[in-house]
């Protein structure tokens, strides 16, 4: 399953309730989202920043669940996704696209 790193920030243009219990049962849904999410194992790590705006989650899905699961919480929070590529994924990715660009030159010379 594939793996990505959410950056999320509050979006301070939203439009947030004022009341202090309208605004404490709303935190307190979004809690209880990634409560779920922990629970059902699709968030791997989560926090948040020293400033309290903004944090991270690194979640496991297929990118389109993951993009879904993030939006839900628009327009209150805004996202980045982007999908995670293990060590030894980018070695032998990286490692193929070299041994061709060299083949690729090596070809040209002759």
């Amino acid at each position: 399953m594939a793996k990505h790193m959410i950056l999320w920030r509050c979006n301070t243009s939203a439009r947030w309730p004022i009341d202090p219990v309208a605004s404490t049962q709303l935190i307190e849904m979004m809690y209880a989202a990634i409560d779920e999410e922990w629970k059902s194992g699709r968030i791997l790590d989560y926090g948040c920043f020293a400033e309290g705006k903004s944090g991270y989650a690194i979640v496991s899905g297929e990118a389109k669940e993951v993009l879904a699961r993030a939006f839900a919480n628009y327009p209150w929070y805004l996202f980045e996704v982007h999908e995670l590529i293990d060590y030894e994924t980018e070695k032998e990715v990286m490692r193929a696209v070299m041994k061709a660009q060299v083949e690729q030159m090596a070809a040209m010379k002759r």
